[in-house]
């Protein structure tokens, strides 16, 4: 009987061993390489406990994943673009995985666990942040465009949201919503700096991701005059359709006031970009005050241009709501710089999802969005920018505006102006010679 005891025992424990053993696997690897940062990402069968440190001569970084073993093939990963030369790998103290990255330069790690998503499980992420300073940190100078007649461009920062590890939402067929507002932000991009008197520029310009506070700063950094966010929206069931347009709730407001009160550091930040106004030295009630000032401001600018692209899009999509929406967005929570949200549709909705995986249609959104800022600030530009300049001067005198009616054609309309449609093209940044009804174009006098 003892015998039989003792056998079973054994087996037990080799059972629970075994458990043990595969309690936790490493089962695939990514790898987004971003400007400033690397972003290595490890699928796990579950949730793993983990411990990161890194080694000089050479520089390495080591990865510690007690109880996982290793189910993929490290030597298949592209490391193009990466401070990684190599990443080795061997079992520690019997269940344990050790990780090693090989690298190029010194940087410094970073390290968290995310849920399960609609896309991935569980996952390690390790960040490699460049130790030359990330690039919020290096762009110390705003950018400021000066054009042929000695103003300026106003500033548009263009925001893809999501990106790298984060894909969105993603639409029934599949469709990512990174990937699609991506693409559409740079085509907006494109839209504006064709546009005379503005210039773009864009927080992301590949898959890579960028913290939420991130694009803000950096829209700060580049001095710009309007940030625009760009997404698709989601719902749980496929009903819900339509653009919509977010600017900041007087809530989100109120929080970020007491945030940027609370830290020391962002009184020396500027507040209200072209007036060059600080907080730095100031008491807490006039500091206060004058964030409200400036927040309050920016809102109300931000409800104005969101009015104007609201109005555009309705020509070319339906809009969920007819007015622009509030909320406390992170990104959106500038306190110098008007800001929005652009929600193009629903991707949840399988006709929208297939619209947003369309070309023309995004080309056709992103014209709207350009069309909607250009409306805004032709009505109220920034001091010291060309807009403001014509429009002190009585407008450009060699332009006229003409608003499509319906049977017109751009061949009919450059007849009409003595002009030629390639220059009517040109002119108002277009890629074909298609109109919309009630699109408002640019002529050039003959």
């Amino acid at each position: 009987m003892k015998t039989i005891f003792a056998m079973i025992w054994a087996f037990s424990l080799l059972a629970l061993a075994g458990t043990v053993s595969a309690a936790g696997k490493v089962e695939g690897v990514r790898i987004w390489p971003a400007p400033d940062h690397t972003r290595l990402v490890f699928d796990t069968a579950s949730q793993v406990s983990h411990n990161v440190f890194s080694l000089s001569s050479p520089d390495r970084l080591v990865i510690d994943l007690e109880n996982v073993s290793l189910a993929t093939d490290f030597s298949q990963v592209d490391l193009e673009g990466s401070p990684i030369k190599r990443i080795r790998s061997a079992p520690r103290n019997g269940d344990d995985l050790r990780v090693v990255l090989d690298l190029k330069s010194e940087i410094k790690p970073r390290s968290f666990l995310l849920d399960p998503n609609q896309q991935y499980g569980h996952r390690l992420v390790i960040d490699l942040v460049d130790e030359k300073g990330t690039r919020v940190e290096r762009a110390q100078s705003p950018t400021v465009t000066q054009n042929a007649d000695g103003k300026r461009d106003v500033i548009v920062v263009v925001d893809a949201g999501h990106g790298g590890e984060d894909p969105g939402a993603i639409g029934p067929a599949g469709t990512r919503e990174k990937d699609v507002v991506l693409a559409m932000a740079k085509k907006l991009a494109d839209l504006i700096n064709q546009q005379p008197g503005y210039t773009a520029k864009l927080t992301r310009t590949g898959d890579y991701y960028i913290g939420l506070r991130n694009r803000t700063i950096l829209a700060r950094k580049y001095n710009a005059d309007l940030f625009v966010s760009v997404h698709a929206d989601a719902f749980r069931t496929p009903r819900p359709k339509g653009a919509s347009v977010f600017a900041l709730s007087q809530r989100g407001a109120t929080s970020e006031t007491a945030r940027w009160l609370a830290r020391s550091e962002n009184r020396a930040d500027l507040i209200g970009g072209a007036g060059s106004l600080s907080l730095e030295g100031r008491d807490d009630m006039l500091a206060g005050v004058l964030l409200d000032l400036s927040m309050t401001a920016s809102i109300n600018a931000s409800l104005g241009v969101g009015s104007s692209i609201l109005g555009r899009l309705g020509s070319v999509t339906e809009l969920h709501k007819p007015g622009v929406e509030q909320a406390a967005f992170a990104v959106l929570k500038s306190p110098d710089i008007p800001s929005i949200l652009v929600e193009a549709g629903f991707i949840s909705n399988p006709t929208e999802e297939k619209n947003l995986g369309s070309y023309r249609y995004r080309e056709r959104l992103a014209r709207a969005v350009m069309q909607g800022i250009d409306e805004y600030f032709q009505k109220t530009p920034p001091p010291g920018t060309l807009l403001a300049w014509k429009k002190q001067n009585g407008g450009d005198s060699q332009v006229s505006q003409y608003r499509i009616q319906r049977g017109d054609t751009l061949s009919a309309v450059a007849r009409e102006n003595q002009t030629t449609v390639s220059e009517l093209m040109r002119f108002n940044g277009m890629n074909d010679d298609r109109v919309m009804v009630g699109q408002t174009i640019r002529i050039p006098s003959s």
